[in-house]
This record gives C-alpha cells, structure tokens and sequence, in this order.
C-alpha cells in the first residue's frame, strides 16, 4: 500500500510540474528590451574584436 501511495504522488507531481512548464507567460515588455540590449552589446563587441585585430594587423604591416 506504501508504494503505491508513493507511485502515485509521484504521478500527480509529474503532472503538475507538466502542467506549470506549459503555462509560462510571453515576454513583457522589459524582457523583449533586456534581450534587444543583450544583442546590441553582443554585436557591438564583435565589432570592436574586429577593429582591434583589424589594428593589431596594421601595427604588423599586414595589409587586409
């Protein structure tokens, strides 16, 4: 009777943990911003490693 009592809270923990994962909410607002400035650094980044590989060249001579 024990483990059947176990298997089945298990079962209903499962199922509730199921139905919590499908209810998530769209972004608001301040997310969709945060992740617009998370894109901008992360691209604005890129550029400058490419500008300061872009300068360490020509500090080298080599020509691009």
């Amino acid at each position: 009777m024990k483990l059947q009592k176990i298997i089945s809270t298990a079962i209903v923990m499962s199922a509730l943990i199921a139905t919590l994962a499908a209810c998530q909410k769209e972004p608001g607002p301040a997310e969709k911003a945060g992740k617009a400035v998370d894109n901008a650094t992360e691209k604005a980044g890129q550029q400058i490693e490419k500008s300061g590989e872009d300068i360490q060249n020509a500090a080298k001579g080599n020509k691009k």
